[in-house]
């Protein structure tokens, strides 16, 4: 049972290792900077991200220059909130493992907040700039939220 918790901790410093050293987030020259306001049962919030260097970050951006949009969200299985965006932006899905803040396209069509580890096959938007696990969690709390996109002015 001891060997069971070495194997596990030393997968959860790997874990958290690759997520600390981070992908890249810059787009060329200048970084797109986006807000998320969270209402949640904990209240209101604002944080702030940075958009991925990839073709379905840019499309986000310029939707969000027409003006904010608000996704209304639910959590799924305990490690992300997730809500359609009602519309399609282009896809650049890849194998990746998810680390807290990250911001992710699902299917086109989905945005997700993650708040823990998760692997798939998605296209990374973007990941919420200084914060850590536990103050997303405690932001993001257990029930749905609204989350209001908009570029950072």
């Amino acid at each position: 049972m001891k060997r069971f918790y070495a194997i596990l901790t030393i997968l959860f410093i790997c874990l958290s290792t690759a997520c600390a050293k981070g992908r890249s987030t810059k787009q060329g020259a200048a970084n797109m900077k986006i807000k998320i306001e969270v209402t949640s049962e904990s209240g209101g919030h604002s944080l702030t991200a940075t958009l991925a260097d990839n073709s379905s970050a840019a499309a986000f951006y310029a939707l969000l220059q027409k003006g904010p949009v608000e996704i209304q969200m639910h959590d799924y299985a305990s490690f992300e909130k997730v809500g359609s965006l009602g519309t399609s932006l282009p896809r650049n899905d890849r194998q990746i493992t998810t680390c807290s803040g990250d911001i992710i396209l699902y299917q086109g069509n989905q945005i997700t907040i993650y708040y823990d580890v998760n692997s798939w096959n998605f296209t990374q938007l973007g990941k919420i700039d200084a914060i850590s696990q536990a103050e997303l969690k405690k932001i993001l709390g257990k029930g749905n939220i609204t989350a209001v996109f908009s570029v950072n002015e």
